[in-house]
């Protein structure tokens, strides 16, 4: 239960003001016991300071959209492709979009079909806890189209495993209404399996695999069977929710070239170049080389918690180059 009060978006909000009530209670007192303390007004200046990093990352920053435009330049990319587009976003948990804060992934929706994109992909996190949130938003996201397709992985929350549950029945029932939301979308969900591309006689393959986490999320992914007959001189984007799997499973054990994720949110609080997603992470926002390969971290356009300070919302625009 006090797991699915703190996946509520409006219960960060009101935890954030009720804290900062009680520091304001706190330091009112310690004003008017001791005015002329120099420690007391440093105090009051900090509390400030933490009341305009509460109010602009609550009600603007978490309100802020932006689109990155990415190149990714292969050897392996056949000719054909040079110049593709793909739009990448995720991260919805559409809870969090529920009410007034629908206007913000209306905005989204509007960015991604600005682009005009060859191929959309989404990776991860549709929902925040239960597929249900899905239900008035199938129109909505249903309207993101593209000529070769919108394709989507599943990400830790799109697993029941927020909702408490421990009855293999519920659990593959859940399951299952998340991958039938993919399909309601019209979305091509790839579960550790991947589909060709093709222009003329050439052909890219778009893969995915189920969440593969670090231990305190689902680690369902298969690279074997995502790239099952796949030939070692064919160029591959992989979509993966969460990029940790990239260093630990991706890099040693396939060719796939580019790589997709995001799960981080960029750790949606960014202070001088310094976010917390960098404690756990070594990868969380942006473009990583090693080597000729790459990972692309989208800082997602939802989040559980409703607040973002210097790490807006986002849509990334890749485009492919031959090199």
């Amino acid at each position: 239960m006090l797991l699915l009060i703190l996946l509520d978006p409006d219960t960060y909000s009101l935890i954030g003001w009720v804290v900062l009530m009680m520091l304001s209670a706190f330091a009112g007192v310690m004003l008017y016991m001791k005015p002329r303390s120099k420690m007391r007004w440093s105090a009051a200046a900090l509390l400030l300071t933490m009341w305009a990093a509460f109010i602009y990352g609550f009600y603007v920053g978490n309100d802020e959209l932006r689109v990155v435009e990415v190149e990714y330049a292969s050897a392996d990319l056949p000719a054909a492709f040079d110049g593709y587009r793909i739009v990448q976003f995720g991260d919805t948990h559409l809870e969090a979009f529920e009410g007034k804060r629908r206007d913000l992934l209306e905005r989204v929706v509007d960015s991604i079909k600005a682009q005009h994109a060859d191929m959309i992909v989404f990776v991860g996190d549709l929902q925040n806890r239960h597929p249900d949130e899905v239900k008035p938003f199938i129109d909505l996201l249903g309207s993101v189209k593209a000529p070769d397709g919108v394709y989507s992985v599943l990400g830790n929350h799109d697993y029941p495993d927020y909702l408490g549950t421990d009855d293999p029945f519920e659990i593959s029932g859940l399951t299952g209404r998340s991958v039938e939301n993919h399909q309601l979308l019209g979305w091509h969900l790839l579960c550790n399996s991947h589909h060709l591309v093709h222009r003329g006689n050439d052909s890219i393959v778009i893969a995915g695999m189920d969440n593969d986490g670090d231990g305190r999320f689902p680690a369902n992914g298969d690279i074997s069977q995502a790239l099952s007959h796949i030939r070692r001189n064919q160029f591959v984007v992989m979509l993966e929710h969460d990029p940790s799997s990239w260093r630990r499973k991706i890099l040693p054990h396939c060719h796939a070239q580019l790589t997709l994720s995001g799960h981080t949110h960029g750790g949606q609080l960014n202070l001088f170049g310094w976010s917390p997603a960098s404690l756990r992470y070594h990868e969380y926002g942006g473009m990583y080389y090693m080597g000729d390969r790459a990972l692309c971290v989208t800082q997602g356009v939802g989040a559980a918690i409703p607040f973002r300070l210097g790490v807006p919302s986002e849509i990334v625009v890749i485009t492919l180059k031959k090199k």
